[in-house]
């Protein structure tokens, strides 16, 4: 009888068992901000002018240079990758070079780095220039910006250059002049609801309304946030609702913050204290809570008169917060001077 060993010794092929075991399936391991980046411009949520414009660029091929400038989270990174996408296609790995500039923000990048891309020959098609993305570009020092001033220069017949930065003010003026300035807009509340109510129904997520409330209120426009704020409620609870959202995001909870100026509204400075103390006492601080006062004040129902005075008065309060004065007496002041205005106008 011939067993395996002597198949083996002979170099005979062995009777191989099919496998029982599943085969388990690749589990996407991304954090959702990755997982649901837009790829196309049909993908992008929200500043639907500046996509139009970007469109009717990446149609005529001859880009200019650009700067994308708005707030945290709106997609402007996202939004350039997708024009590179759209006009470069299968040459984008070897065409774009991204940056990152709060980090590589110094002279020598510009000197070595991105002169460098700049130099090398990619063949393209007529129309099409390789692109240097520059994300974070308000970080990047004064010396490094004259010296991409000058590189943007000598490399605009192969080149273009996309900037993303929150504030364009800190760009020096010889680079806007040379770029198209596109200014995003902060996301509305219900642009930011849509797209997480498309991820909770693709992620099966276990949510209440008020807990998709909670998010679209801490997320402030920010679609990043937003979507890290989902993802880590779910994945630490199990659960999305108002509760759970707040201990992950761990600010001051609109409900009590609202419960605190109704009594400022009726004028009870004890029960407001009561409150702020309570806050203060789980260990916020006070540039926290005086955002929360703000935004919670915005959506109030209340006079809109009254409802002014009141916003002046927490804008005077955050002034001085921001300066250093941020002790529990000037919250305390605050609701004194809340108080003090809605007892002057029910007058």
């Amino acid at each position: 009888m011939v067993t395996e060993k002597d198949k083996k010794d002979a170099g005979e092929p062995m009777d191989v068992e099919p496998s029982t075991s599943k085969t388990s399936s690749i589990v996407d391991n991304r954090p959702w901000i990755e997982r649901y980046r837009p790829l196309y411009f049909s993908d992008i949520v929200g500043n639907d002018e500046i996509i139009k414009r970007l469109k009717e660029f990446a149609d005529v091929g001859n880009v200019p240079n650009i700067i994308m400038a708005g707030p945290p989270g709106v997609g402007k990174t996202t939004t350039i990758l997708c024009l590179a996408r759209q006009l470069l296609g299968a040459a984008m790995k070897d065409a774009v070079l991204e940056l990152n500039a709060s980090s590589d923000r110094g002279i020598d990048v510009v000197r070595n780095k991105i002169k460098m891309f700049a130099q090398q020959k990619v063949t393209l098609g007529p129309g099409k220039h390789k692109i240097i993305i520059l994300d974070e570009a308000d970080s990047m020092t004064e010396g490094a910006q004259q010296a991409l001033r000058r590189t943007m220069e000598l490399y605009s017949s192969t080149t273009r250059f996309a900037l993303a930065c929150n504030n364009s003010e800190k760009i020096i003026e010889a680079i806007q002049s040379r770029c198209a300035m596109l200014r995003c807009a902060k996301l509305t509340d219900a642009q930011v609801l849509a797209k997480i109510l498309e991820v909770c129904d693709k992620e099966q997520v276990s949510y209440t309304d008020d807990g998709l409330e909670a998010i679209v209120f801490t997320a402030q426009g920010d679609m990043r946030q937003a979507l890290n704020n989902l993802q880590s409620t779910f994945n630490g609870f199990g659960h999305v609702n108002s509760e759970n959202v707040f201990k992950v995001c761990d600010e001051p909870h609109p409900v009590l913050v609202k419960d605190m100026l109704n009594q400022c509204v009726a004028g009870d400075i004890a029960k407001a204290y009561k409150i702020m103390a309570h806050l203060w006492k789980l260990g916020y601080a006070a540039e926290d809570i005086i955002s929360n006062i703000f935004r919670v004040c915005k959506g109030h129902q209340m006079d809109k008169m009254l409802q002014l005075d009141f916003v002046q008065e927490i804008g005077k309060t955050h002034m001085t917060i921001v300066q250093g004065t941020n002790s529990l007496l000037q919250m305390s002041g605050l609701l004194a001077r809340l108080c003090d205005r809605a007892k002057a106008y029910r007058k």
